[in-house]
């Protein structure tokens, strides 16, 4: 008999000898994978209690199943305590649950799991070594610790520019600063230096990465081996790493390794310096020495009473192909990349988790249908927030798939371009009751058909780029039939070339409906980018510059991308747009290439309220082909109190005998429920973190 057999012989027995819920496991930091795991404390003789590991209480609900036993419920309970994870913890199909009895792996009466891909760093010593020294700050002399990373078993160092594979130092539940300058902001390149011009949009830049930088400090890194460069090198939108390939002192040139920034270099685009021991100059800062295999820090608190910790796996939790599994209650966190993913399956949830301090995604999922992440707190991750993909767009089939009443901050941390709290991109996925703020770049990134975006507050997005829009989709007359609605856009501005918008339909895209939302001070707030058929109803807005703005750039300077093989007729002709459903869902697909396809045909804006700002930005060769329709612009709507920000209109509004709608605010944003990891959220400001 194989072990395997006995274990599902003794799981057997002890199923019969409990009651309908004798399918509920115990894990605890001070349990026993030799235990039953049917305690949820040890027992006072220590010969029976919880499970010490998540893949023993996995691997006793496979005993389960394999003795062909189906109880009422599979709940696996995690006392409170900190679990290192030294390997992803992985669920198969032979995981799965079902609708009468989904499998539960979830904290115990409120106490505060955390599961960590971290690994806690011992043995720090002063640096006193005098060749170290000579290279840091003199501020720096007294305060700097180091530590051995092979006796504290890391061998594996990672790579400092790639998402998923650079290591973090945590203290105190909070990300250190990889030693970097300027410690604060950025520098601009003063000029570009040689090689071949590039015109992107009309503006001139140099595809060869030389460039001349201002000041005497980066000739300080003379020693320094592995250098790196984050910046936002042509346009404001579009960031990358770049590794130094050389620097000559006397003419004040950098010269980049290539490969080059795809869109080239320009003089005053923003950068800074990171990775470099010379540059530890301030506390909350580290740096590795991945020849010695030394990890330097300057602590802010007390080492001795705080062990830092050193991100080291990639995931903590991967579903695959599993279905009815739920995550509920943990705090996840100091991953290297993803903290969870989900790929394939049916009715999986992330519930009420707690999930920080990722190198990459919070939650990624992948196929499958109906897959959710609700009530999660997410926030300073390396990338983006959750990421949703599934559905069949050939047919048009939805995945059901969903990211609702999760509260997103602090996200974009270390990528900080296109990494957004939410990425969308299939068919029938629902974004809804989400409090989204504190990104670099977009809040909502979207791609594909039949979106519901909904009842979502945005604000303090788009503040470090220029370009950009809190919701942004673009460049595809396919991805139609999304609805962005009662949502509330605030507070949204960014710096560089054009700003911030907050629904941006850039680059022809069409088909898409904003309705009922409410706009204040969110830059240009509903922006149609030469796109045809949006409509722009029933929305809000105030302080807003413009209102709504409607160009035709197919017609001009983006000509090359809608006729001949260009991006959008390409990306059409992927499409079986002259098939059912695609033909009855979207007729005027059938004959976009014949009829003017640069032209911005078929917008309509529609019973809107505008107040303070600017109505309209409407270029001239657009004006004649959108239709406005009962807009009521700087006249005042009666709002019940605009100086509390509540925008809900009083009875003798000029607007309902416009046809206006009221659009339900009470139900806009996170709301109180047993799945919200955190009740009362509250609402803060954006605080500028280094990274």
């Amino acid at each position: 008999m194989t072990r395997f057999d006995l274990l599902s012989s003794a799981v057997a027995l002890l199923l019969f000898a409990h009651t309908a819920n004798a399918a509920d496991f115990y894990v605890a930091p001070n349990g026993r994978d030799a235990w039953s795991g049917r305690h949820a404390d040890p027992k006072p003789d220590l010969t029976d209690g919880p499970f010490a590991t998540l893949e023993r209480a996995r691997e006793a609900i496979r005993a389960l199943k394999s003795a062909g036993l189906k109880p009422e419920s599979n709940l696996v309970f995690l006392r409170g305590g900190s679990y290192t994870l030294t390997n992803t913890f992985i669920l198969t199909s032979r995981d799965s649950g079902s609708a009468a009895a989904p499998v539960i792996f979830r904290n115990y009466r409120d106490e505060n799991v955390v599961l960590s891909g971290g690994k806690r760093l011992k043995g720090f010593q002063r640096v006193t070594d005098a060749s170290t020294l000579a290279r840091l700050s003199e501020n720096a002399s007294g305060q700097l610790w180091h530590v051995d990373l092979a006796k504290n078993g890391v061998t594996n160092f990672g790579e400092v520019a790639f998402a998923g594979k650079r290591p973090e130092l945590f203290f105190q539940d909070q990300p250190m600063t990889l030693a970097r300058w300027p410690n604060e902001g950025f520098a601009r390149v003063a000029s570009v230096v040689g090689g071949q011009p590039i015109t992107s949009h009309g503006i001139k830049g140099d595809a060869i990465g030389k460039f001349t930088f201002e000041g005497e400090h980066p000739k300080r890194w003379a020693q320094e081996s592995d250098v790196w460069l984050h910046g936002y090198w042509f346009w404001d939108w579009a960031d990358a790493h770049q590794r130094i390939k050389t620097i000559d002192p006397d003419p004040k040139i950098i010269e980049l390794q290539p490969p080059n920034h795809g869109y080239g270099y320009r003089a005053g685009q923003r950068y800074y310096a990171l990775n470099l021991l010379s540059e530890l100059d301030a506390p909350g800062e580290w740096y590795l020495d991945r020849e010695q295999g030394k990890l330097y820090f300057w602590p802010s608190a007390d080492l001795e009473k705080n062990e830092p910790a050193l991100s080291v796996l990639p995931t903590l939790i991967s579903l695959r192909d599993a279905s009815w599994i739920t995550i509920q209650g943990l705090v996840l966190e100091a991953t290297r990349g993803t903290a969870v993913t989900l790929d394939g399956g049916h009715e999986n949830r992330i519930a009420a988790c707690v999930i920080r301090n990722t190198g990459s995604w919070a939650v990624t999922i992948n196929g499958g249908s109906s897959n959710g992440v609700v009530g999660c707190d997410i926030y300073r991750t390396g990338e983006g927030g959750i990421s949703l993909t599934g559905g069949d767009r050939k047919t048009l089939t939805p995945s059901g798939h969903f990211a609702v009443n999760n509260h997103l901050f602090q996200f974009g941390r270390l990528f900080r371009t296109y990494k957004p709290a939410v990425g969308v991109n299939g068919v029938g996925l629902r974004v809804a009751h989400n409090l989204i703020h504190d990104g670099p770049h977009n809040g909502i990134l979207l791609g594909g058909n039949d979106h519901a975006i909904e009842f979502n507050e945005i604000y303090d997005v788009c503040y470090e780029t220029g370009d950009v829009g809190a919701f942004y989709m673009g460049r595809d007359w396919t991805a139609r039939g999304t609805m962005i609605r009662h949502n509330f856009f605030h507070d949204i501005s960014g710096p560089g070339l054009h700003g911030a918008m907050a629904v941006y339909l850039d680059d022809a895209a069409s088909g898409i409906a904003v309705y009922g939302n409410i706009f204040y001070r969110a830059g240009r707030a509903a922006f149609i980018g030469g796109g045809r058929d949006n409509t722009v109803e029933n929305n809000i807005f105030v302080e807003c510059n413009p209102a709504v703005h409607v160009d035709a750039r197919g017609l001009n300077w983006m000509r090359d991308h809608v006729e001949g093989n260009g991006t959008l007729p390409a990306r059409l002709a992927e499409m079986p747009y002259t098939q059912p459903p695609w033909s009855k869902r979207f007729p005027q697909l059938l004959s976009i290439l014949n009829d003017e396809p640069g032209a911005p045909k078929g917008n309509v804006v529609a019973r809107n309220i505008s107040m303070g700002g600017k109505w309209l930005n409407l270029e001239k060769a657009a004006a004649p082909l959108v239709k406005f329709v009962d807009n009521l612009a700087d006249q005042d709507p009666k709002f019940a109190d605009a100086a509390a920000l509540d925008f809900r209109l009083r009875e003798d509004s000029p607007a309902w005998q416009l046809g206006f709608k009221k659009i339900p605010v009470e139900r806009i944003g996170l709301y109180q429920d047993e799945s919200r990891a955190s009740w009362p959220v509250a609402k803060t400001r954006r605080h500028l973190t280094r990274n």
